[in-house]
């Protein structure tokens, strides 16, 4: 079954494609490592997927329904640039909020579990402005993971983690796959996001370059897929 899908997406800004005729199809279950330079377009991608943005042509599917479809959103988990979390509540407040917008049976419990998971659980009771990005990032992770989504639309996770939580956040993805969670993720980190991809994509202004099945040779080498299909 395919969990996300974009069929002939373009995407201006004015004059300029940000995207161009995307064709992108991810299975269910899958893991899919999203990758280019800076200004690849990536990040534009992955918010329409995701619902935010709309394409200028073209369409995408979350399960064959459209992202900002209310029953469609709330099996979305997603990490973007933006924390999205507020400053003035702590970290429990946080979850427990958006474990009620998500209509969770019982918020508070839901909170402590992914609090505990990330790691954040004696800080629980700290306002979030005065966390470090790194810890800011873990709970963007707890908020993502919250309500059990069936797809994972990650933007640069790994952003400001030291190396212990970018070892949870790679436990917490595997085990997401291991439930037959979707994963579309972009990220400049190769390494950590090769060794949990099943497929990866390379954009560069635009485009799709290359799209396909991850290789022993990728999760070797890292720069592979730029050095055998280039971004000329």
């Amino acid at each position: 079954m395919t969990a996300v899908a974009a069929e002939g997406v373009w995407k201006f800004y004015g004059d300029f494609p940000a995207l161009r005729d995307i064709v992108l199809e991810t299975e269910a279950g899958s893991c899919l490592a999203l990758i280019g330079r800076n200004g690849a377009g990536k990040t534009t991608l992955l918010r329409i997927l995701a619902g935010f943005n709309r394409p200028g042509r073209g369409r995408v599917s979350i399960f064959g329904k459209e992202p900002r479809d209310t029953a469609t959103r709330a099996r979305i988990g997603f990490i973007g640039h933006g924390i999205s979390v507020y400053d003035e509540l702590s970290a429990f407040e946080n979850l427990c909020l958006f474990g009620r917008l998500y209509n969770l049976a019982d918020p508070a419990k839901a909170a402590l579990e992914w609090l505990a998971r990330t790691g954040l659980e004696r800080v629980k009771d700290g306002l979030v402005r005065e966390f470090s990005r790194g810890m800011r990032q873990r709970l963007a992770v707890a908020r993502a993971f919250l309500h059990g989504p069936s797809v994972l639309l990650l933007d640069e996770p790994f952003t400001a983690l030291d190396d212990r939580a970018i070892a949870m956040l790679q436990t917490l993805l595997r085990d997401a796959l291991a439930t037959g969670c979707t994963i579309v993720m972009s990220t400049h980190q190769l390494r950590e996001a090769l060794e949990l991809a099943t497929h990866v994509a390379l954009l560069n202004r635009g485009r799709v370059v290359f799209h396909g099945e991850r290789t022993a040779e990728m999760a070797a080498d890292p720069g592979y897929v730029y050095a055998r299909y280039g971004e000329g």
